[in-house]
């Protein structure tokens, strides 16, 4: 399967799905080139960016399964080109 390089971003609503979604991006760790996390807590979210490089298989696996927990938002692309 082809891999390409892409990101990962996430929105956290709360602090109740961080262990959650902490627990998913460690399965996830060999996907993950370089993340980078920030609480607004004025605002209640906190904002995880991640730069990833993954198929399109691996990249919908871990984004579906970031999706399914309560309270969180994700968006995510690939670039066109593999390596």
């Amino acid at each position: 399967m082809e891999k390409r390089t892409g990101f990962v971003g996430i929105i956290l609503d709360g602090r109740e799905s961080v262990e959650a979604v902490n627990h998913v991006l460690s399965e996830h760790a060999e996907l993950i080139l370089a993340r980078m996390g920030l609480p607004c807590r004025d605002k209640g979210i906190s904002v995880i960016t991640l730069v990833v490089e993954a198929s399109t298989d691996e990249l919908g696996t871990l984004t579906g399964r970031l999706g399914k927990i309560p309270g969180v938002s994700v968006k995510s692309a690939l670039s066109k080109q593999g390596k």
